[in-house]
């Protein structure tokens, strides 16, 4: 099994980020908390701090399995800016492997031309951002190798669903159980 990249930047969805990092390690998956800022202590929108793992000038990729790109703003915005992501965004995308984006961060994706016809979700107001896509209001989407979330509402299912592509389902029943999750 490779690594999840999880990416933060200055004013992240705190429940996103955390409940997406919490189940992903609870399933036994290996998980690097990656920051696209020169300082590895960042700060989320509702002014939680978190210390990354690596910056991400400190990372080859060479293992990622998955990227995930929680929303928040700026955060969000952040993450965009950031020219390394977009083009470890881009290479995924090329080579087909699993990209999940929640809240606001789908707008990253929708910019890069990579919604183009799939289902995706997003926290409202960010629709006009998801160029090409099949907008929803689902909590949460799986279109090819794009796994979108509406908001912090979304970040279980979301996290789950995450699971569900790597490990299956027997996974996901296992910690639905474990930690008391309903539905």
């Amino acid at each position: 099994m490779g690594t999840i990249y999880v990416f933060f930047a200055d004013g992240f969805e705190e429940v996103e980020a955390f409940t997406t990092v919490d189940v992903l390690r609870r399933a036994g998956m290996n998980v690097e908390m990656i920051t696209v800022t020169p300082d590895e202590i960042v700060t989320g929108a509702h002014d939680v701090p978190v210390l990354c793992d690596r910056n991400i000038d400190n990372c080859d990729f060479a293992d990622a399995e998955l990227i995930v790109l929680p929303g928040g703003m700026p955060g969000a915005a952040t993450l965009e800016k950031c020219a390394r992501l977009r083009k470890l965004i881009q290479q995924f995308a090329d080579q087909n492997k699993p990209i999940a984006a929640i809240c606001a961060a789908p707008m990253i994706l929708g910019n890069l031309g990579l919604l183009k016809g799939k289902r995706a979700t997003c926290y409202p107001g960010f629709e006009k951002y998801l160029t090409g896509a099949n907008v929803t209001t689902a909590q949460t989407e799986i279109d090819g190798n794009i796994i979108t979330g509406k908001g912090p509402g979304a970040a279980m299912e979301f996290a789950m669903h995450l699971v569900n592509i790597i490990l299956g389902k027997e996974k996901v029943q296992e910690l639905k159980e474990a930690m008391c999750v309903v539905g």
